[in-house]
């Protein structure tokens, strides 16, 4: 099973930290963004301690692809009344194209964005030029959009919303999806028969454009539009639901990253790992936790 989870970046071991994050909770996958996902403030890319990360990853004997980069959230190529913010959508998404390529991972994910005042239908087309404004991607590098959970004016909530993206761009070759589970959940989709849920993807959009899977449970029911992740088992998705998916072997070769919420403070990724590869649920939530 590839399953990880996102970890922090942060000084002064940066992405090599990252690394070891992620070994602490038994993973053999992780995600992390290059620097705050609210603001465009980053940290020099000769300082992120990259090669010594790449070191530890070899030393695990851990792929590159197995390290995911998820652009931040000011990446908004939807934004068809702000001419500045699409400007920036544009600017920065090079950026971090650049700082991911750097870093030697292999995919980013990318909120395809809301479209804010206007309509779903101008959304998709403003996001389909802004991108394709976007001409400076890493050789080896593919950006997955993420499907949504159709919050707010959010595109991406429908597989067909993603495939009108992927249709639209010059260099559709060079992008992907990243399914979120919370997401399509309550966007509508029904995870209790995720096979039936990929048979639709793969219609609709393609398997084979499927390359990263957020495993999240969702506090909310399937259809909600509310996006609230939960842990593993907590949730309206279930952990059985979540274990087949986890186990399912038409996917067996894409990285499921958790992002669900801290515990009292403390990450609890290695207790969900761990219940995700031996299919045995435990109760985190009345556990006693080191």
């Amino acid at each position: 099973m590839i399953i990880g989870s996102h970890v922090q970046m942060k000084a002064p071991e940066y992405v090599d930290g990252s690394v070891s994050e992620a070994l602490s909770y038994g993973a053999n996958a992780l995600m992390l963004y290059t620097g705050a996902p609210q603001n465009t403030r980053r940290t020099d890319i000769e300082k992120l301690r990259i090669p010594e990360a790449i070191s530890r990853m070899k030393e695990n004997n851990l792929p590159m692809e197995r390290i995911i980069v998820h652009a931040p959230y000011v990446i908004n190529p939807a934004n068809s009344t702000k001419p500045e913010v699409g400007e920036l959508a544009v600017s920065f998404f090079e950026k971090e194209m650049e700082r991911t390529a750097a870093i030697g991972a292999k995919y980013m994910v990318l909120h395809p964005g809301s479209y804010t005042d206007t309509d779903l239908e101008t959304g998709i087309q403003t996001a389909i030029s802004q991108l394709n404004k976007a001409v400076c991607i890493p050789e080896g590098l593919t950006v997955c959009l993420e499907t949504m959970a159709g919050k707010g004016t959010e595109i991406g909530f429908r597989f067909e919303q993603i495939a009108a993206v992927l249709e639209g761009l010059k260099y559709s070759d060079r992008y992907g999806v990243c399914l979120d589970t919370c997401h399509i959940n309550d966007a509508g989709y029904d995870l209790s028969d995720f096979d039936s849920v990929l048979d639709e993807f793969d219609h609709i959009i393609g398997l084979s454009k499927l390359h990263v899977i957020h495993l999240n449970d969702s506090l909310n029911p399937r259809g909600s539009h509310k996006d609230r992740h939960a842990n593993i088992g907590k949730g309206t998705i279930g952990f059985d639901n979540l274990h087949s998916i986890a186990v399912n072997s038409r996917c067996e070769n894409i990285a499921k990253i958790l992002e669900t919420p801290y515990i009292n403070g403390k990450a609890p990724y290695r207790e969900e790992i761990e219940m995700l590869r031996t299919g045995i649920y435990k109760d985190l939530f009345s556990e006693k936790r080191n």
